[in-house]
């Protein structure tokens, strides 16, 4: 067994062309989930390569690079409309785990519960591939994570960057999250809001995606269009509003539970989106 760290993105591509490799991006979900006397042929460590690090604006939206950690999300100086992410980002286990987990790891983990993929989600983020033998393709994230554990990821692939739309400036965001305990928990539920209001009140623009309560995190449609005109404080989640959302009954709380609280966290996360709390 090998391990690999290169410098350069190309060379990482070629790499990841040779079959029986485990990508470490991070590497804080690779050993719990590996399982004794089985191991991959080589593990090819991406943090070191400079392209897949770092965040950048550029006329197209904003780019953040496959390798990029939470902390570096977290410091970053963005947008009020990336507030949900940055909140969501600091909700990923421990510092340590901050300063080491990246954003490309936690999308190709594929967890239900992965923190990051409702906010990306209200902010329309599509996923950056690259083949050494193919080039790069694009695919928006809700076709990148198709289930549990389960991506649209090439075995030859790397994810080499999350693509961010333009975002209006004057949009506000929020994540809200229930775990067991205040840290260091795995999600019982999670929702990212991205709002925008007029002068008097009126919500013009609402994204609403839901985590931890279906396989893969879930945008709320006829939520959203419900939204459009109405006033922040006259606002309403109902049932239909959660017919996306599957949740499953585990140790964590029961599907029953998880839609109340659902329907409580979407009106939170409307509210703080739209600074009204």
């Amino acid at each position: 067994m090998s391990y690999h760290s290169p410098t350069e993105l190309a060379l990482a591509l070629d790499i990841a062309a040779t079959p029986g490799g485990k990508i470490v991006a991070g590497g804080t979900d690779v050993y719990p989930s590996a399982k004794q006397g089985i191991h991959p042929d080589h593990y090819l460590d991406l943090t070191r390569v400079a392209e897949l690090c770092g965040i950048s604006q550029t006329s197209a939206g904003w780019r953040i690079g496959a390798a990029t950690t939470w902390s570096q999300i977290i410091r970053a100086d963005l947008p009020p409309a990336f507030d949900g992410l940055k909140q969501a980002a600091r909700e990923v286990g421990s510092i340590q785990i901050q300063n080491a987990g990246t954003i490309a790891g936690n999308l190709c983990n594929a967890s239900p519960a992965a923190d990051g993929v409702p906010p990306l989600l209200t902010l329309d983020a599509s996923v950056e591939l690259a083949s050494a033998a193919r080039g790069t393709r694009v695919l928006p994230l809700s076709e990148f994570v198709q289930g549990v554990r389960q991506t649209a990821l090439a075995a030859d692939e790397l994810v080499t960057a999350i693509l961010v739309p333009p975002v209006p400036l004057d949009a506000g965001s929020c994540f809200e999250k229930l775990g067991s305990r205040k840290y260091l928990v795995i999600s019982i539920t999670m929702t990212a809001a991205l709002v925008r209001c007029d002068n008097r009140g009126l919500i013009t623009a609402a994204r609403i995606a839901v985590g931890a309560c279906s396989a893969v995190a879930q945008r709320l449609p006829a939520l959203e269009a419900e939204l459009i005109g109405q006033h922040i404080n006259d606002i309403a989640v109902r049932p239909d509003h959660l017919a996306p959302l599957s949740p499953i009954d585990d140790v964590r709380g029961s599907g029953l539970f998880r839609l109340d609280v659902v329907a409580e966290q979407c009106l939170r996360a409307i509210r703080k989106a739209a600074g009204h709390e």
